[in-house]
């Protein structure tokens, strides 16, 4: 890859794991993730109406639909993700959500599809597998030390970061569809899918307004930011797949695994950092071996 497309890579990767990181600090629910659309809405919509014009008058019915699918699959991804904040650490769910997506796809290509697994694509599913064991605490997670409250929220990050990861996995199939079958420009189908799940997101906040309102308080400006560079780290990452092969640009984006472990760990004071952080090194190993096996 050239410097400029290594430079947006890595710029995209630590957008992607600084709105994780608000997403976890701020502990927001299903209200949040509609908070950061209305702001989506407010920020882009000028880019998003100049892209749009002569384009989105030629679409139809079935451009429509798949828009909103899309738009509905993602705010079902933000809703789990951001209970999985909630139920446990950033360097827990983080990596676990970004690896388990290869992970499963590569262990059913061999179960269900009877695909040969390659030494690569072993050691790469081996490398993830470790990395969620030294994640979720390596062998002390069965030391009597550790209280068993300690380890539910662990557990529970794992489970619920698999979780996220089988959806990651859902939109981004479905994304690619649209983008390279129905040919809908990716940052139209961004922008256009968050107008679409707007009626079924505002629904958490239309049943306890006051209590809406009391945290568009306090989460509106973690909201903003969110609004901004998540959208920023997606249009990074696709201005390099125009300047590197997709094969390259998209293991390199795991890098932000490491930039989750060490902000989860620095700023937000998580504990068990150095094994977090082997293991989040360890699951982008895994990814990026799974990404050029073939």
């Amino acid at each position: 890859m050239t410097p400029i497309a290594i430079a947006l890579v890595l710029i995209g990767a630590l957008c992607h794991a600084g709105w994780n990181l608000i997403a976890k600090k701020t502990n927001g629910d299903a209200r949040f993730s509609f908070f950061g659309s209305v702001w989506m809405l407010i920020i882009w919509t000028p880019l998003a109406l100049w892209l749009s014009w002569g384009v989105v008058p030629t679409w139809g019915v079935s451009e429509w639909l798949f828009i909103a699918g899309c738009g509905i699959l993602k705010w079902v991804y933000t809703i789990v993700l951001l209970k999985s904040y909630r139920v446990s650490d950033l360097t827990v769910v983080y990596p676990v959500a970004r690896g388990s997506g290869p992970l499963l796809s590569s262990a059913i290509a061999v179960v269900v599809f009877g695909e040969a697994a390659s030494k690569q694509g072993v050691f790469g599913i081996l490398s993830v597998v470790l990395g969620v064991f030294l994640i979720a605490g390596g062998p002390g997670m069965f030391s009597a030390a550790k209280s068993a409250e300690r380890r539910a929220r662990v557990f529970a990050g794992v489970r619920w970061g698999a979780f996220t990861g089988v959806l990651i996995a859902c939109y981004t199939i479905a994304d690619a569809y649209v983008v390279k079958v129905v040919g809908i420009s990716p940052i139209l189908l961004d922008y256009w899918a968050n107008v679409a799940r707007l009626p079924v997101s505002i629904i958490p906040v239309l049943r306890d307004i006051p209590e809406a309102k009391r945290l568009w308080a306090l989460q509106w400006k973690s909201a903003a930011i969110m609004a901004v560079i998540a959208p920023a780290g997606y249009v990074c990452v696709l201005y390099a797949m125009t300047l590197a092969p997709v094969s390259h640009v998209a293991p390199a984006r795991e890098v932000s695994m490491l930039f989750a472990a060490i902000l989860g760990g620095k700023l937000l004071g998580e504990d068990e950092r150095f094994w977090r952080l082997i293991g989040a090194a360890l699951v982008a190993i895994g990814v990026v071996v799974l990404a050029w096996k073939i």
